[in-house]
């Protein structure tokens, strides 16, 4: 019996680690990420699996630099650009990640309401203006203690991707192979994908939204202060890095199964390209093959994985473009706060899912829009990882707590890699 308690205590020791990390690594996987992921396996088949393998450390690197900066500074990232750069970056780094936001907002909203249309036939604008009233409800009248307890749960819509997975015959030696040898084109096609993966992967929503988060984090266990270095660091920066890399790796299992699910199930059978929500629930339906409707099945367990991610998801974009204005204006800022005391903070999150919203009045195909906001995502992160880089490392912001080598040498990869292949797109356009 002692031992079952001994094990009971780990397990529930694990959970109370369970933060910003895996909601940030859950939240990573988006109704962008998933269409991303899926016209990746339909379009190159396994030729692109590698970027799921390859990303993980400069990912888990990149996330851990800015939860290790709103920590050990108690302030969030557009907080310390504020006080230790000039208001031309700062202004430009709040400008970037609210446009990038705004966009990935409305391209979510859209396939939302596109997802529910596979299961009721409900007017699309209708839908859309349903789900944003009610992700605008639940962030701004729910506390934040609450709400992140509904949204470490609501990581488990991705489960379906990796059950179908291991459902259908594989051929594992070709997908070991496309893991861990990189396969590159020379076409702009094949860079405007690659941008979107690693866009979609490590995002500029994800460095705010993480490093504010430990600073609620702090709040709610006590351990802030308003002056000088947060209480307890050391064990909060230890728990902080088993959370974020779970999350990370969370987040890329799932990636590497949507890509080869999508490219066992479509590409293999000539779909190339996902134009519709229906076009990407077909990958689900061998996890219901057994059953009589199994296309009708597999569009339900997509719908909800899309409707759950996306309740998950925009909460995230317009909470990080929030605490990004916020911090750079000074204005009370955190989801721990009610309405009538940060008017400022909740009236961006109501003013970027708005605007994210009427972008679905447009015109534009909101599938397609997925993948363009992961490439828009990839070339916009660029600048930004370069900030992240020199504030983790620096001593005099961040003291004793400041990036190791290792993690340093990874962040400034990341910022190689990104503006690499931003660059090899944009020359592969001119070329066409």
């Amino acid at each position: 019996m002692s031992y079952m308690k001994k094990i009971w205590k780990k397990i529930k020791s694990f959970f109370k680690i369970i933060g910003p990390g895996v909601v940030t690594g859950a939240a990573d996987d988006d109704p962008s990420g998933i269409a991303t992921y899926t016209q990746t396996g339909a379009q190159f088949g396994y030729g692109q699996l590698w970027t799921a393998f390859l990303t993980l450390p400069f990912l888990t690197a990149t996330q851990e630099a800015c939860a290790r900066i709103g920590a050990a500074t108690g302030k969030g990232l557009a907080a310390n650009i504020k006080e230790h750069y000039n208001k031309k970056v700062l202004f430009i780094a709040v400008l970037l990640v609210f446009i990038a936001n705004t966009i990935n907002i409305g391209a979510d909203i859209g396939a939302m309401a596109e997802a529910a249309k596979l299961i009721f036939p409900i007017n699309f604008v209708l839908l859309t203006l349903g789900f944003t009233a009610l992700i605008l409800f639940l962030e701004i009248f729910i506390s934040y203690r609450n709400y992140s307890k509904i949204l470490k749960w609501l990581v488990l819509a991705l489960l379906s991707y990796p059950i179908t997975l291991f459902i259908i015959h594989q051929p594992w030696t070709t997908i070991l192979r496309a893991t861990f040898v990189p396969n590159i084109e020379m076409s702009f096609a094949f860079f405007f994908i690659i941008t979107g993966v690693i866009g979609t992967t490590i995002s500029p929503y994800m460095f705010f939204w993480e490093s504010s988060q430990e600073v609620e984090e702090l709040k709610a266990k006590h351990l802030y202060k308003i002056l000088g270095r947060p209480r307890g660091l050391k064990k909060f920066l230890q728990n902080l890095r088993w959370d974020n890399l779970f999350g990370m790796l969370f987040s890329q299992f799932t990636a590497w199964s949507i890509i080869i699910v999508a490219a066992t199930v479509l590409n293999q059978n000539g779909i190339t390209n996902i134009d519709s929500a229906a076009d990407a629930a077909r990958a689900l339906e061998p996890l219901v093959s057994s059953f009589s409707n199994a296309g009708l099945i597999a569009k339900v367990i997509f719908a909800i994985g899309i409707i759950g991610l996306g309740l998950l998801a925009v909460p995230v974009l317009s909470g990080s473009a929030s605490y990004a204005l916020s911090e750079a204006m000074s204005w009370r800022e955190g989801l721990n706060l009610k309405l009538k005391r940060a008017h400022g903070f909740y009236g961006v999150i109501t003013i970027a899912t708005l605007i994210g919203l009427m972008i679905n009045f447009i015109g534009i195909n909101p599938i397609k829009a997925l993948v363009f906001t992961a490439v828009f995502n990839g070339v916009v992160s660029v600048p930004l990882l370069f900030l992240i880089a020199r504030i983790a490392r620096s001593e005099k912001i961040m003291g004793d707590y400041r990036s190791g080598k290792i993690s340093n040498i990874l962040v400034w990869s990341t910022f190689g890699i990104m503006a690499i292949s931003a660059i090899a797109m944009f020359i592969t356009l001119t070329q066409r």
